[in-house]
């Protein structure tokens, strides 16, 4: 039965097109979500959406029409804290997946030891999303970041920066390193200049960020692809930090309030933001391979 509180999510685009780029052996999508049986995966009470049922197998059929070898699961505020669902992905698919889990401030080391065993590498702290932050304040963060620090773990944070205070500063103080999502998830009608972007190009110069080139759907003026009005943002990132960039999908796109996008358009808008076939190598490749420990 669906629960009317919640935004029902649309499924997503299963003609996916087939893209004009050809990913390098050994391609990692690094931000996607599975959802269901929901009688088996209860949601969160504290979630913002309904999502669509989308399972492991679904996920891996856009695998294939993608030419992705490898994918990183993240936690979807849906579940709240729950991680069960990500957790038997991971016993079922092997070292073709990695997890992002959300935690709270009460995880045991033994829990983290324990999902460190079952193949996740780090927390995600989602800021912009109901029931996806279960931190109280920004100083639990802290301190959970220091218990995962020698266990190699990242940060995954969703928030918007063109409207969050002192950003370098803040991620910079932070033990671990820090992944952002969606290009830094601030629409294109704030514009390139605006303070927030510019500082969070410093971060990433920094070298203590990582990028997600994900869901220029999310951030665009326009209605559908191709996102030209995204470009920008890509090329600047890119051009920041080619070792600090990471490619993903976003599928199955949930809760969204525009067109539902297409996987075969998002994945070929990379032939704009970075041209050089080199660079992609190492943004499909060898940067997740480097932060998520694939062999």
């Amino acid at each position: 039965m669906i629960d009317e509180r919640y935004l029902a999510c649309p499924p997503p685009d299963n003609n996916t097109r087939t893209p004009k780029l050809k990913t390098p052996p050994g391609a990692c999508d690094t931000h996607a979500h599975i959802f269901g049986p929901p009688e088996k995966y209860p949601l969160s009470s504290k979630r913002g959406y309904n999502p669509p049922e989308c399972t492991l197998e679904d996920y891996f059929r856009l695998h294939e029409i993608l030419g992705v070898e490898r994918g990183v699961l993240i936690q979807a505020s849906a579940y709240g804290t729950d991680i069960s669902s990500i957790r038997d992905a991971l016993a079922t698919a092997g070292d073709r997946l990695r997890g992002v889990a959300a935690v709270d401030k009460d995880v045991t080391d033994a829990e983290l030891a324990r999902m460190n065993e079952a193949g996740f590498r780090g927390i995600r702290i989602n800021l912009a999303d109901p029931g996806g932050n279960p931190f109280d304040s920004f100083a639990d963060i802290e301190r959970v970041g220091h218990r995962i620090k020698d266990m190699g773990w990242h940060m995954e944070f969703l928030l918007h920066v063109n409207e969050f205070p002192d950003l370098r500063k803040t991620f910079n103080r932070l033990s671990v390193d820090s992944v952002f999502g969606h290009l830094g998830y601030m629409p294109t009608s704030e514009g390139l200049d605006h303070p927030g972007f510019q500082e969070f190009l410093g971060l990433v110069r920094d070298g203590r960020a990582w990028v997600k080139l994900t869901a220029p759907n999310r951030i665009t003026g326009l209605e559908t692809a191709p996102y030209e009005d995204v470009n920008p943002y890509g090329r600047a990132l890119v051009e920041a930090a080619p070792e600090r960039m990471l490619w993903g999908s976003d599928w199955p796109h949930v809760f969204i309030k525009k067109s539902m996008p297409n996987d075969g358009d998002l994945i070929d808008q990379m032939l704009d933001w970075a041209p050089n076939e080199s660079t992609r190598r190492k943004i499909f490749v060898d940067n997740p391979a480097n932060l998520y420990g694939f062999n």
